[in-house]
């Protein structure tokens, strides 16, 4: 069962680059595929590319 909001706070912090992307690959398949919402927090700006949606948080300051 696929709860309806997936929280990821660095999910690929300490992987290495290809088991980064394939943990990455999957949270974005499964997000589209179930329809559900995917709030990921990371430093790769690659991976927040992929997303709907970028916040950034600078100097504790959302934008």
């Amino acid at each position: 069962m696929i709860p309806l909001l997936v929280l990821a706070d660095e999910p690929t912090g300490n992987l290495d680059e290809s088991t980064g992307h394939a943990v990455m690959d999957l949270l974005m398949e499964i997000a589209e595929e179930s329809q559900k919402s995917l709030i990921l927090v990371t430093h790769n700006l690659d991976f927040a590319a992929r997303t709907q949606r970028q916040l950034t948080l600078h100097l504790g300051k959302m934008a």
